[in-house]
C-alpha cells in the first residue's frame, strides 16, 4: 500500500466541507521544510515574485533559480524515498540488477575503445615494422568480437530486465493516478489548481511509458545518472593513464579548456531565466491571450455571438498581436533586459574551429616515436566521450529537475481527500433509517454559489421534508432547481447553511455510503459509447451483467419497445453521438466509433453501432435510475426533468412507476421520499408538497392547494401552464 509520512498527511487543502471555499490561485508563498508539499509545488509555478498572480501552465519547465533549487530539495527529501519505496517494492531482485547493469553497461565504452585501440597498435606495428603477426592480429579480433558479443548479451538482458521492470512501475502508477481520480467529486475538480495539480501528476505517470515518448524523465530513467557517471569515471581513469608526462598533461588541459570553452560562452548568448526577466512575464500573458482568441475561434459554442456581434476582426486583430510577440516579432532591437553581447556571439560559428583545435594535441604528441597511434586514437576518443557524456549527463540532470516537481505533484494528488469527505475519519457517520419510512430531509438556510461567480445560486433555502413524502421543486429557467438537486445528491457542497438527514448533518455522511441509498435521473444524463445492457446496468453494477435485472428495470421504464428494436438486443452497441456524430433519431445503424466513456470496447468492429432519439435516450436514463430504485437499502429517488423529451403517455407511466416503487407492495404505505423537478404543473399536483424556486430562493413552499389559495408565483405560473 502505497503511503507518504504523517508530515505529508498536513500538506493536503485544509477546504472546510459545507463551508465557503476560494478558487483564487495561490500566490507567491515562502516555503520551508515545513511548508506543505502543495505550497511547495504552488510556489514552483510561480513566474515572478512580483506577479504572484501569474502562474506556469501545467508541466511548464520550472527556470533554474536559486529558489527553484530550494524548493526541489524540498520535494525530493519529502518524495523520493517512498516512490522508489513503492517502486523497489514491485521487483526488488530486478531492480538491483537492473542497477547493477547500468553501473556495468557505463563501463563498457572505455573497455570497447581499449579494445579497438590494441587493434591499431598491432596494424600500426606491422606497417612499421614490415613484418606480420597473423596470429597475434586474429586474437585480438576474436576478443574484440567477444567483447561485442558479450556487450551485446548484456545489453539484451539489461534492456528486457528495463523492460519488466518499467511496465510493472508504469502499470501500478496509473493505476494510482486513476483510483485517486475516481474518488474525486464534483467539487473537488471544479478548483482549476486541483485540475493543474492533476494534469502535472498525468505527466509524471506518463513518463514511466519512456523518456523518448514524451521528453519526460521518471525515476527509473534516472539510473541512467549512475550509467553516466560510471562512464564519466572510466573515461577519466583511461585519460589520467594515457598522460604519464608532463607534456601529456599540458595537453589534456588543451584539449579539456578547447571542450569547454564553448559551454563557458553560454551564459553572453541566452537572456535570463524565465522567473527573472520581465519580458518573459509578457510573453507568458501574450500565450494565455493567444490561446483564449485561438479558442474563440475554433468554437462552435460562441460562433453565433461571434458572427452577431462582429468580433472576427477583434479576435483575429488580438491573436496577431500576442502571437508575434510569442514568436519574437514584437521584440526591442535592444531592450534593457538583454544581455548586449548575445548577437554578437550567436553569430560566430565556433564549432569548426574548436575541433581543429582539438587535434593539435594529437600533432604535437605523435611525433614523439615512442607513442603509438592506438593509444592516441584512444586519447582522441576518451577526450570526446568524456564531454559528450557530460553533456548527456548535465541535460539529464535537466530534466530531472523538472521532474522532481512532477513527482511533487504526483505525491500531492495521492494525498488530495474529496472536498465532500468528512474531515476527520472519527466524525463520519453511516447512513441510519430505523423507520424504514423513507429518507427525512431538512433544509436550514442553505446557500451554495458556483466557482468564480459571485450571484448565488441558491440563498437561504429552507424547508422540511418528512419522510416518505413526495416534493415536486418547478421554477423558471435558471432558479436553481438543478442545484438543489445536486445538492440533495451531495454532488456539489453548499457554502452556508445545515442540511439533515434522518436528524444527523449531511456534513458527516461519507458519501460513496450515502449515494448507495439514493437513486436519480439527472438532467444532463450521461451516454455511453457502449451496450443498451451497460448503459442501464451502470445504474445498479452488481447486476449490471444480468439480463434479467436489465429487462426489468426497462420494463419499469416503459422501454421495451427500444429494446425490442434492436438487432441484438441489449447487447446492441450503441452510438452516444458525441465526438463529432449526431444520433440519429431512429434506431438506424451509424458510423463506428471506438471513443467513448468506457474506452475501446470489445467487439465494437463486429457490431454497428445504433443511434438513438433524445426521449430514447431519456428512457435509458430512468431505467437506469430504476435498476436501483426498489431496492430495499434506497430511501430517495430524485428526477430533475426526467420525462421532458417523453410524450403525456409515457410521462405518465414513469411516475405511476415511481408512486408503485415508492410504496410497499405488501402495506401501499410509503417507504421512499420522491423529489423531482419539473416544468410541467400538472405533474406537480402529483407531490404531497411543493417547491417554488426563483433567482435561487425558494418563495413559496406547501401543497398544491395551498399555493393556489396563496395567489403567488405558483398561482400565476400554473394558471398560465392550463
Amino acid at each position: 500500500m502505497f503511503s507518504l509520512p504523517p508530515s505529508l498527511l498536513s500538506t493536503i487543502f485544509d477546504t472546510p466541507q459545507c463551508s465557503d471555499y476560494s478558487d483564487d490561485p495561490p500566490g507567491h508563498t515562502t516555503t520551508s521544510k515545513h511548508s506543505s508539499l502543495f505550497d511547495i509545488w504552488s510556489s514552483s509555478r510561480v513566474i515572478a515574485a512580483e506577479h504572484g498572480d501569474l502562474l506556469l501552465t501545467p508541466g511548464g519547465q520550472r527556470p533554474m533559480t536559486t529558489r527553484n533549487i530550494s524548493l526541489a530539495i524540498h520535494v525530493s527529501e519529502r518524495c523520493i524515498p517512498h516512490i522508489f519505496s513503492l517502486l523497489w517494492s514491485l521487483h526488488p531482485l530486478r531492480v538491483m540488477l537492473m542497477l547493477s547493469l547500468d553501473i556495468f553497461r557505463g563501463l563498457l565504452p572505455a573497455c570497447r575503445g581499449y579494445s579497438q585501440a590494441m587493434i591499431i597498435n598491432e596494424l600500426q606495428a606491422v606497417i612499421s615494422s614490415g613484418g606480420f603477426s597473423f596470429a597475434r592480429l586474429c586474437r585480438l579480433i576474436a576478443t574484440d568480437v567477444l567483447r561485442m558479443a558479450v556487450e551485446s548479451l548484456i545489453d539484451s538482458l539489461a534492456n528486457r530486465n528495463a523492460d519488466i521492470v518499467q511496465s510493472s512501475a508504469r502499470f501500478i502508477m496509473e493505476y494510482r493516478q486513476m483510483e485517486q481520480r475516481l474518488r474525486m467529486d464534483v467539487p473537488t475538480l471544479e478548483n482549476p489548481h486541483i485540475r493543474d495539480l492533476f494534469q502535472e501528476s498525468e505527466l509524471f505517470v506518463r513518463s514511466f511509458s519512456g523518456m523518448s515518448s514524451f521528453g519526460l524523465l521518471s525515476p527509473l530513467d534516472l539510473f541512467r545518472v549512475l550509467a553516466l557517471i560510471s562512464e564519466l569515471a572510466s573515461h577519466a581513469v583511461m585519460l589520467w593513464s594515457l598522460t604519464s608526462s608532463g607534456t601529456h598533461v599540458w595537453l589534456l588541459l588543451f584539449s579539456v579548456i578547447s571542450t569547454i570553452f564553448p559551454l563557458l560562452l553560454s551564459p553572453w548568448t541566452r537572456n535570463r531565466d524565465l522567473g527573472e526577466d520581465t519580458h518573459d512575464v509578457k510573453e507568458a500573458h501574450a500565450t494565455a491571450k493567444q490561446n483564449r482568441m485561438r479558442g474563440l475561434a475554433h468554437s462552435d459554442i460562441h460562433r453565433p455571438e461571434i458572427v452577431l456581434f462582429g468580433l472576427g476582426p477583434w479576435i483575429l486583430q488580438s491573436w496577431a498581436k500576442a502571437r508575434r510577440l510569442t514568436l519574437g516579432l514584437e521584440q526591442n532591437r535592444l531592450g534593457e533586459d538583454e544581455w548586449p553581447y548575445g548577437s554578437l556571439f550567436s553569430q560566430l560559428n565556433l564549432t569548426g574551429a574548436i575541433d581543429a583545435l582539438q587535434n593539435i594535441p594529437i600533432l604535437i604528441a605523435l611525433q614523439a616515436s615512442s607513442n603509438s597511434l592506438g593509444s592516441f586514437s584512444l586519447y582522441r576518443s576518451s577526450v570526446q566521450s568524456f564531454f559528450f557524456t557530460g553533456r548527456q549527463l548535465a541535460q539529464t540532470l535537466r530534466m530531472g529537475f523538472q521532474g522532481i516537481f512532477l513527482m511533487g505533484a504526483f505525491c500531492t494528488a495521492m494525498e488530495v481527500q474529496p472536498q465532500l469527505q468528512p474531515e476527520s475519519p472519527t466524525a463520519t457517520i453511516k447512513y441510519r433509517n430505523t423507520t424504514r419510512k423513507g429518507m427525512k430531509i431538512e433544509l436550514r438556510n442553505v446557500s451554495y454559489t458556483y466557482p468564480g461567480n459571485h450571484t448565488p445560486a441558491l440563498k437561504d433555502v429552507s424547508l422540511v421534508l418528512e419522510a416518505g413524502e413526495t416534493l415536486a421543486i418547478v421554477g423558471y429557467n435558471g432558479s436553481g432547481k438543478s442545484t438543489l438537486a445536486k445538492i440533495l445528491l451531495r454532488l456539489v457542497d453548499y457554502h452556508a447553511g445545515r442540511i439533515l438527514i434522518n436528524d444527523l448533518d449531511l456534513c458527516h455522511h461519507d458519501p460513496t455510503d450515502f449515494h448507495t441509498h439514493v437513486t436519480a435521473v439527472l438532467q444532463g444524463f450521461s451516454k455511453f459509447d457502449s451496450s443498451f445492457k451497460e448503459n442501464v446496468g451502470v445504474g445498479y453494477v452488481p447486476e449490471a451483467g444480468s439480463d434479467d435485472a436489465v429487462e426489468k428495470a426497462v420494463e419499469l421504464a416503459g422501454a421495451e419497445h427500444i429494446l425490442y428494436s434492436l438487432p441484438n438486443g441489449v447487447e446492441t452497441m450503441l452510438d452516444s453521438g458525441v465526438a463529432g456524430q449526431s444520433s440519429s433519431s431512429s434506431s438506424a445503424p451509424s458510423s463506428p466509433n471506438l471513443r467513448g466513456e468506457f474506452g475501446p470496447i470489445q467487439g465494437c468492429l463486429r457490431h454497428q453501432r445504433y443511434g438513438l432519439s433524445g426521449g430514447e435516450w431519456q428512457r435509458i436514463a430512468i431505467s437506469r435510475a430504476f435498476m436501483r430504485a426498489n431496492r430495499p437499502e434506497v430511501d430517495l429517488i430524485v428526477l430533475d426533468e426526467p420525462t421532458s423529451s417523453l410524450d403525456p403517455h409515457a410521462q405518465n407511466h414513469v411516475f405511476d412507476t415511481v408512486e408503485e416503487i415508492s410504496r410497499s407492495p405488501t402495506t401501499g404505505k410509503r417507504i421512499k421520499t420522491v423529489v423531482f423537478i419539473t416544468h410541467r404543473l400538472s405533474t406537480a399536483r402529483r407531490a404531497d408538497k411543493i417547491a417554488m424556486m426563483e433567482h435561487g430562493a425558494m418563495t413559496e413552499f406547501g401543497t398544491h392547494q395551498e399555493l393556489l389559495a396563496k395567489g403567488g408565483s405558483y398561482a400565476s405560473l400554473y394558471q398560465a401552464s392550463v
